[in-house]
């Protein structure tokens, strides 16, 4: 079985299950500074056991520098002349549209209005100059005895907090549940609800979401250097359900998760509920190791080479919420919250419902992580791996409570930048860098398909002119390119995009549906590690619109780097396959097109 990667691991016995905590293999070292390195995106079937071949250097790794690269907006759309999202008028905060389909155990749970009173709203006012001493984020992982006590007693103090302070516990949850779940309408456009999911909004709400939640931490315990660790789970060392969680006697335990999830069980990036019920043998470590890091690459690097794909579709003031996820979003973010999610409650709470995901104190160390990400993805090489400039998305506007109680109004713009609001993230390894998934399809195969022999003639095809379809099954469907042969300025100008509309499905379950282009093979290899594996559609349940079951989005997946993978550079059309993996039956499909995206 090859190896996690975890080095010399200490095995501690407790009352709890076995938990094998990594020693920390580096001195800890801040990563927000100007380095630089040479990507090089091949791989060898060693590379998660640390033994690879690449020539990529970690130490000349450049990590997240927001205001250094520049910035690019985005294509132009319909919406173009509308306006930013404004920051929600706190008096006129709702219960929600459509609360959880099942009774919560507390009525209250569903009530996520924050305290409010007339009291003045300041502007947040960013740092003019550099600031001078950097938080570090550190990796849950290797947190030391202090760093750990330090944390749990600062999660102590927000608990013990009046439930009525905005800086409680309980109301830095509601936080999440208010914004998440319909609980403000669009200032201008009350027909229109508020949704930080699926659109542009989701890394800068989460951000500064953290950040207060941060300050207010430190705040508590006197320490306004106090960083909030993130949960490394893009990294074999950081698999398992960090150890500072699951003990049953600290502040940052939660009782409702997946108990079979527990350490020393590892993460499944491409998690899906219906393996709850599945009778396929478990993943081996070293299989699921490489579909971890194989979902990292393809939602870091191939699938998201500009900004669209990789932030997610523009959404502005007067336009349905959910227009469409980024990347990270849809996954691995949204697998992670339904792993640890609790299965024998109704609503998955308290991860796997975006309502309850708040309470959770591990909620906020997943989020880091995904935070952690925008910073990485800015720092791998490629022109169009920027920022956004459009006015829209900067000019947002989201209001917090600080760490004194003052209600805040904080601008997206603000954020783009980790550095300028006080912190960076430790230094860890990124072994998904060198996890590019590797052809397996014969040259002999690829020859028979480009003369239209291939196994795909037959296949059962959907025509594209029987959509809209419901996924109740695995749909094959055949999709023109409207160009092909492209050179390699072409790619690098624009991305070819593979577009699954019109994606009607359930708010009130887990829904996840996989994509191959060009699948014909019929070999036993399914799942991220195969080349021909575009990407996946998952949700976190949550509310839709007032009176509505479901939530109306779209998928768009980069492709061009797997379709020369696979072969298929020159072909006018490609084979494309919809596999139901959870929430069978509950997801209908208006159509599937591909375009390019500069």
């Amino acid at each position: 079985m090859a190896s996690l990667s975890l080095t010399h691991p200490l095995v501690i016995t407790t009352p709890s299950p076995t938990i094998r905590i990594p020693l920390r293999p580096t001195k800890r070292t801040q990563a927000g500074f100007v380095r630089r390195f040479e990507f090089k995106a091949s791989a060898t079937p060693s590379d998660h056991e640390g033994k690879s071949s690449s020539k990529f250097d970690r130490r000349d790794m450049l990590i997240g520098l927001g205001g250094l690269y520049g910035v690019a907006g985005l294509v132009s759309d319909p919406f173009a002349s509308a306006t930013p999202v404004a920051a929600p008028d706190l008096s006129k905060c709702h219960n929600l549209r459509d609360p959880p389909p099942a009774p919560p155990l507390d009525p209250a749970d569903v009530k996520c209005c924050a305290p409010y009173s007339n009291a003045k709203t300041i502007d947040f006012k960013p740092s003019r100059s550099p600031v001078k001493k950097l938080r570090i984020r550190p990796a849950a992982q290797w947190l030391d005895h202090d760093e750990i006590a330090k944390y749990k007693k600062a999660v102590e103090l927000m608990k013990a907090l009046p439930e009525d302070d905005p800086r409680s516990f309980i109301q830095q949850a509601k936080v999440h549940c208010a914004y998440c779940n319909g609980a403000y309408d669009q200032v201008g456009s009350p027909s229109e609800y508020i949704q930080v999911h699926n659109s542009w909004l989701f890394f800068p709400f989460h951000r500064w979401y953290l950040y207060f939640y941060e300050k207010i931490l430190g705040k508590l315990i006197g320490d306004p250097n106090f960083a909030l660790p993130f949960w490394n789970w893009d990294d074999p060392s950081g698999y398992q359900m960090p150890h500072i969680f699951v003990d049953p006697s600290s502040s940052l335990f939660d009782q409702y998760r997946n108990q079979s999830h527990l350490p020393p069980s590892i993460i499944d990036l491409d998690y899906t509920e219906q393996e709850v019920l599945s009778n396929s043998p478990p993943a081996t470590e070293a299989e699921q190791t490489s579909t971890n890091l194989k979902v990292m690459y393809r939602a870091m690097v191939s699938g998201a080479k500009n900004p669209t794909l990789f932030f997610g579709k523009p959404y502005r003031t007067g336009i349905p919420p959910n227009p469409g996820a980024g990347t990270i979003e849809n996954i691995p973010h949204s697998p992670v919250h339904i792993w640890v999610g609790d299965n024998r409650r109704a609503n998955w709470e308290d991860m796997g419902n975006f309502y309850s995901a708040g309470r959770d104190p591990i909620f906020y160390s997943h989020h880091a992580n995904v935070d952690r990400m925008w910073n990485l993805w800015k720092s791998i090489p490629g022109a169009k791996r920027v920022d956004i400039t459009d006015p829209d998305y900067l000019n947002t506007t989201f209001v917090f409570y600080d760490e004194n109680a003052q209600l805040v109004r904080v601008r997206v713009g603000d954020s783009l930048d980790s550095r300028k609001l006080g912190y960076v993230y430790e230094d860890v390894d990124t072994p998904w860098l060198r996890s590019k998934p590797r052809p397996v399809k014969s040259k002999i195969v690829k020859l028979l398909r480009k003369h239209g022999i291939a196994r795909a003639a037959d296949t059962n095809i959907t025509p594209l002119s029987q959509f809209p379809i419901t996924l109740d099954r695995t749909v094959t469907t055949v999709v023109p390119r409207p160009k092909r042969s492209r050179s390699k300025l072409e790619k690098e100008d624009e991305e070819e995009v593979l577009v699954i509309q019109g994606i009607d499905y359930a708010n009130n379950v887990p829904v996840k549906f996989d994509v191959y282009i060009n699948d014909e093979d019929d070999d036993a290899i399914t799942g991220p590690d195969k080349s021909e594996f575009a990407g996946s559609f998952a949700t976190v349940p949550h509310s839709a619109e007032s009176g509505a079951n479901n939530i109306k989005t779209e998928l768009n997946l980069g492709i061009s780097e797997l379709l020369e993978d696979i072969g298929a550079d020159d072909d006018d059309k490609v084979i494309v396959t919809l596999v139901p993996k959870s929430g069978m039956g509950k997801v209908k499909i208006d159509g599937i097109k591909i375009d390019f995206i500069s």
